[in-house]
């Protein structure tokens, strides 16, 4: 897949860590230069630092996804630095609140709001403000960050919520987008080995110890092991090139056989 993104412009958001940066450094290995965004203008910097030194333009874009005024704005500065848009990575997201307070009842209703803000809501924002070059171009990508919570239960209320909802995002936008050349899928992650991964945390939430936790993650897949953010990045470089053409309206499991 060398250089298949060659001349591509595209945009990460929560491109300064984990599974956005493995994205942001993978579409740039494929030839593509590089906008990063999120809210800490020290991880930006590093993961714009590494693309460069790739060979590649980079950008880093300080952007709060929890606030509607700051989408359009930060999507259109990326676009201009770029001299255009057309790869979208919704990878931002995350849980909001405790995770272990699974209660219908007791469960905070803001907090249950700004998690499906954060995690589905966003995508709708900056996915629409990133379309309108994607559509001049009549050629885009769009791909979002899932998880194992969009096809399965167990996690926070909110979060599951949110990622059942994308789901269903990404098929019905990628109908409505197809006759621009407009591709639009989702990747899955299953347990991945990021910083949202709190073992510490866990163990408290599930009585247990760090070592107990760990392999209670590793027992959820048929490989038995949490995947590494990059392995996520050769399967966002095919669906975000012409390699991918054929793909779209499409939920990919790159989860090590997460719970199947």
């Amino acid at each position: 897949m060398d250089q298949v993104l060659s001349g591509k412009r595209a945009l990460v958001t929560g491109g300064g860590r984990g599974i956005g940066r493995s994205i942001a450094l993978a579409l740039a290995r494929a030839g593509a230069d590089v906008a990063v965004a999120a809210r800490t203008q020290a991880q930006l910097d590093a993961v714009a630092g590494e693309i460069r030194a790739l060979g590649r333009r980079a950008f880093a874009v300080p952007i709060d996804l929890t606030r509607r005024d700051h989408i359009e704005e930060r999507v259109g500065q990326a676009a201009a630095q770029l001299g255009g848009l057309d790869i979208l990575v919704n990878n931002a997201g995350g849980s909001i609140g405790e995770g272990a307070k699974i209660d219908p009842v007791t469960f905070d209703p803001q907090t249950f709001e700004d998690c499906l803000f954060f995690n589905l809501t966003q995508v709708f924002y900056v996915t629409r403000a990133a379309l309108p070059y994607m559509i001049k171009n009549r050629w885009g990508r769009v791909l979002s960050t899932g998880s194992g919570s969009a096809h399965r239960a167990g996690a926070i209320l909110a979060y599951t919520a949110a990622k059942h909802g994308l789901v269903g995002y990404t098929k019905s936008l990628a109908s409505a987008v197809a006759r621009w050349g407009i591709n639009v899928n989702m990747i899955n992650p299953g347990w991945t080995n990021t910083a949202m991964v709190d073992w510490d945390r866990m163990a408290r939430a599930m009585n247990t110890t760090v070592e107990g936790a760990k392999q209670f993650a590793y027992s959820q897949s048929i490989q038995r092991r949490v995947i590494e953010p990059d392995e996520l990045g050769p399967m966002a470089v095919l669906l975000c090139s012409d390699l991918g053409s054929a793909i779209t309206g499409q939920v990919v499991h790159v989860d090590g056989g997460f719970k199947v």
